[in-house]
This record gives C-alpha cells, sequence and structure tokens, in this order.
C-alpha cells in the first residue's frame, strides 16, 4: 500500500509491522530500483523493516510519477537479498556489559550462557536508524530477548553492544539509551571521513565474536573521525564569536540522500528565513549561514562584510545601533553585531556575503550536533570561535524583504499522517479541538506539546519506522511530540498528522510557551500554499 506522508514524501508499506526477513529484502531491493531511476525531484529514499519512504520536493518531482515507480519496483523486488557478512569482536560483561547479570537473571541463566546465545545466531541488518551507522538486527535468541531498561540512561559509551526485546544492536557513538548493555566492541559503526561511512548496511549479516578486554586498548569512544570546518585558524575572511547566545549553530539546506544509514537530515529550521538571508546577500540559496536561537551571539568583523538577518527579531544591534530585519547590512572591519532580547520569533538567521566556509561532510555544512555532524566540530559555537567565510559576493539586494512573524503561538496546517490508522476516527479530530503549549523540554529534534493529550486510541503497536520534519508523533503519554529538523531518521511512535511544508518555517519561529493548534486541510490546499509562499521567495530573489 502507498500511503501519502505529509505533502514531501510517500511510504509504500509491503505488509504486516512484524519483524521478517522476507518483508525486508523486498524493502531493501524497492528502495534500491527507486534510488537508481534517480527521479527528478526526489531527496532521499529510505528502506525500514517492512516499508520505503522516498522524500520529494513538492513543487519539482513528479508524485505520480514517483508513485509509479514504487509500484512498479514492488511487483519486482525479489523476497532475499545478498548482503555482506561481517565479524564484529566484542567484549562482554564487566564494565564494558553492565547490564550482562540483568539479562542473565531475566533468562534465568548464566551470564556465560548468555553470551554463547547472543554468539550463536548470525543477525540480519534489518535497517539503519537512531543514530548515524546504528544498525537493527535481529532475531535474538527468545531466552535471552530482554526488554528495554525501564530507566533509559543518559549516556551510553560508543561501541556499546545492546538488547532490546527480538533485537540487538551497537551504538556507534556516544548517547542516551535504554537498551541493555552486555558488551562493547572497539569497530567503528560510523566514521564520517570515509566511503561509505556506516560499517553496516540493510542486508547484510553479523556475526559477534567474543574477545578479551585487550581488544579495547586505545579504542576512540567518539564513534569516528570528526570531520568539520575549524573553529580557529588562519584564513581569509572570518567573523569571530564573541558570546554564541543559547543555541547558535552553522546550517544549509540539509543532509539529504543518507537518511537510509541513519544519518539526519538537520538544515534550517525555517528554510524560507534561511534562503532570504542568502538572497539579500546575494548569495546561492544553499550558501550556509548562522541560525541563532533565542538569544543571539555577538559578532566581531574581521574585515568588511555585508550581512542579512531575517526570520525572529531578536534585536539586532550593530556597535550599538538597530539594525533592520530583512536588509542588507554592510559591517565594517572590527565592528561588532549583537542582539538583545527576543522581540518575535524565535531563530534568526545571519547570512555573510560569501557564506560560512566551513567543510562540507556527506554534501552538506549542517550541524547536527547529536551526531556531532558538519558546522564547526559537529557543534553549537562557542565564544572564541573564529568562523570562516567563502569569498566577498557583490550582488547584495537593495530592497527588504518581510515575512510574517508569530505572535505567541500559530495554527498549523496539517495532513493526516502515515499512521493515522493506528488511532480511532476520533483522534484527528481531538488534535483540531485542542490548544497545545510548548514545554520548555524542546529543541530542534522535536516540540513536546503540554496541557492537553490525544489518549487512548492507538489500535497496535507499530515497529520502527521513518520519522518526517512536521510529524506528530503521539508516544504512549498522549502528549504529542511535532518532530522538526534536527529529528531522527526513524522511530517508534506513530505519526497522526503531518505540518504541511507551507507551515513549517511558522512553526519554526515559536518558542517555549508558545501555543500550537492543528487544522486538518487537503493536499491541494498544502501544494497551493506552498507555491504562493514560493512564488513570493522567486519573485525578491
Amino acid at each position: 500500500m502507498i500511503r501519502e506522508a505529509g505533502d514531501s514524501a510517500l511510504l509504500l508499506e509491503l505488509g504486516e509491522p512484524v519483524i521478517d526477513a522476507e518483508l525486508n529484502a523486498r524493502a531493501i531491493a524497492v528502495a534500491r530500483a527507486v534510488r537508481e531511476q534517480a527521479i527528478p525531484g526526489v531527496r532521499d529514499v529510505v528502506s525500514t523493516f517492512r516499508s520505503v519512504a522516498v522524500f520529494f520536493d513538492p513543487l519539482s518531482a513528479d508524485v505520480a510519477a514517483v508513485a509509479a515507480a514504487l509500484h512498479d519496483a514492488e511487483n519486482a523486488a525479489p523476497t532475499s537479498v545478498a548482503g555482506r557478512t561481517v565479524d564484529i569482536p566484542v567484549v562482554y560483561g564487566g564494565e564494558s556489559g553492565p547490564d550482562l547479570a540483568e539479562v542473565a537473571a531475566f533468562a534465568r541463566c548464566a551470564p556465560e550462557a548468555v553470551i554463547e546465545r547472543h554468539t550463536g545466531t548470525v543477525y540480519r541488518v534489518y535497517m539503519l536508524g537512531f543514530l548515524p551507522g546504528f544498525a537493527y538486527m535481529a532475531h535474538v535468541d527468545a531466552t535471552i530477548a530482554a526488554p528495554r531498561r525501564a530507566i533509559p540512561r543518559l549516556r551510553v559509551t560508543a561501541g556499546s553492544v545492546g538488547i532490546a526485546g527480538a533485537q540487538t544492536g551497537i551504538y556507534p557513538r556516544e548517547s542516551p539509551g535504554g537498551w541493555q548493555i552486555i558488551g562493547r566492541t572497539a569497530s567503528t559503526l560510523f566514521d564520517q571521513a570515509q566511503l561509505p561511512p556506516a560499517l553496516l548496511a540493510p542486508g547484510d549479516r553479523v556475526r559477534f565474536v567474543p574477545t578479551p578486554e585487550s581488544a579495547l586498548a586505545g579504542f576512540n569512544p567518539t564513534g569516528g573521525t570528526l570531520k568539520a570546518g575549524t573553529a580557529k585558524g588562519t584564513v581569509d575572511r572570518f567573523v569571530s564569536i564573541l558570546r554564541p547566545g543559547l543555541l547558535t549553530t552553522v546550517q544549509d539546506l540539509g543532509r539529504w540522500g543518507h537518511q537510509g544509514l541513519g544519518v539526519p537530515v538537520a538544515g534550517p529550521m525555517d528554510s524560507v528565513a534561511h534562503r532570504v538571508a542568502n538572497a539579500l546577500v546575494g548569495n546561492p540559496v544553499d550558501a550556509a549561514t548562522l541560525e541563532t536561537t533565542l538569544v543571539g551571539p555577538d559578532l566581531r568583523f574581521g574585515q568588511e562584510t555585508v550581512v542579512a538577518i531575517a526570520g525572529g527579531d531578536l534585536w539586532p544591534m550593530l556597535d550599538g545601533a538597530e539594525v533592520p530585519i530583512g536588509a542588507p547590512l554592510r559591517c565594517p572591519s572590527g565592528s561588532v553585531l549583537r542582539f538583545g532580547d527576543r522581540r518575535s520569533g524565535a531563530r534568526a538567521y545571519v547570512a555573510f556575503d560569501g557564506g560560512v566556509d566551513v567543510e562540507a561532510v556527506l554534501g552538506s555544512r549542517a550541524t547536527h550536533v547529536m551526531s556531532r555532524m558538519g558546522g564547526v566540530q559537529g557543534r553549537a559555537l562557542r565564544a572564541g570561535d573564529r568562523v570562516a567565510l567563502g569569498p566577498a559576493t557583490a550582488r547584495a539586494k537593495t530592497r527588504p524583504f518581510s515575512a510574517p512573524r508569530s505572535q505567541g503561538g500559530a495554527r498549523l496546517r496539517v495532513l493526516p499522517g502515515p499512521q493515522a490508522d493506528y488511532f480511532d476516527g476520533s483522534a484527528l479530530d481531538a488534535l483540531q479541538r485542542k490548544r497545545f503549549t510548548i514545554s520548555a523540554q524542546s529543541d530542534r529534534m522535536g516540540y513536546r506539546l503540554l496541557e492537553a493529550a490525544i489518549a487512548g486510541h492507538r489500535l497496535g503497536d507499530m515497529i520502527s519506522d521513518v520519522m518526517l520534519m512536521g510529524g506528530v508523533q503521539i508516544p504512549p503519554s498522549g502528549q504529542p511530540i511535532l518532530l522538526m529538523a534536527d529529528r531522527q531518521t526513524t522511530g517508534g511512535y506513530p505519526q497522526l498528522a503531518v505540518v504541511i511544508t507551507a507551515d513549517l518555517p511558522l512553526a519554526a519561529q515559536l518558542g517555549p510557551g508558545d501555543w500550537i493548534e492543528f487544522e486538518v486541510c487537503r493536499r491541494a490546499d498544502a501544494i497551493a500554499a506552498l507555491v504562493a509562499a514560493e512564488g513570493k521567495i522567486l519573485a525578491f530573489g
């Protein structure tokens, strides 16, 4: 069955939501076939346990052609896919496997028996997600298939080998996690400096091999080589970070094409403001900007630079004098651009003529902090950083650009989500009747929505599937999560609805304490709104 997943993706479901090798082989084969067609406008093709998602530009892709390609590939897909067999050495127990004894208690056996059963199976890689290079593998021997921990750890060491029910996996880098950790490997699961960057791929087979503790000597716990722009160094043009603000990162239009390896897209929360800021200084739309959040940075220019600020009004001032939003600004060498209080919106985009010139990682300069990828060493900017700029351009706009800004909240239009049938017929109506408040526990990954709940409507459990920017995810608590730019590529909670592309910039300008309401619309309305928004940008640019 082919489902619409918002206005910019299609999802092909090949069978029931189960972990099945035959369904998975067909999904891998379909994704490969569609990817090889290189359909214009297609941004990404991702296979999961039993589905294939195709992400596309809704204004340039032929959606009927995408659907036809999925249909044809489904009919021709084989039921088996030959992958590689990869041996992974593992140190079991002790500090490397703090949950080995707990799994042994669950299985009512000795820890040595858990190791024997874990290493006695050849596991299939069903998909990659959660983190770059994180492989979901199955099936674990039923006697040791311990459930996830009741309270997830805030930090799981890179290389940790875990069990979660029938699945086993390896954490490519340090992250939070709830799997039962029984061992650790020194193998590098993901290295963004290598091609391909991921050690494992869907369809591969994995054998775990016990190895002594000495195998971890000299292990790099970062989970691979950091490849990103240097924060300090000798460059021809640069901007110095005097004060970083709350969260300031380098962003371009995102890291498309790698979600099948678990690599998030990232990119700007407000793509319209990002594009406008670039247009104002004469940059191409995909040049990198600085995205600032709620509290902006203090920036000193190492040379004369043309700058433009678009998006939220965070009260920008150049050498103490207030400057306009949405207009080019010539900043002399040594001048300082500062931001004051938030007056409207939540995120401002600072474009520099020539763009931010950090090194591209997997084709993008976008920062994704969780995976430490892109931007400046994969992190938010810090005081003392010196960020390189590209060669100056001389094509700045002379007229300003204005865009609507949110004032304390927004009504966002949505389409039914790819898992809407996991809910009864009243769920979408309930979503439209409620007003939600954005929690302080919200970030670029997602907004947690409070004070109302969509409770008791799930009709069944789902296995991990593709996650969408703008997806309205409903966890068991019933408190929705609105997924945003840094969302993980896959997740295990159903998406009841998806915010239309045209309204995502409005959502991006909301902050903690702001309200959100949802309104279901038709796909035709979504495309019409996007055409209108794009027309305004193109007329300006």
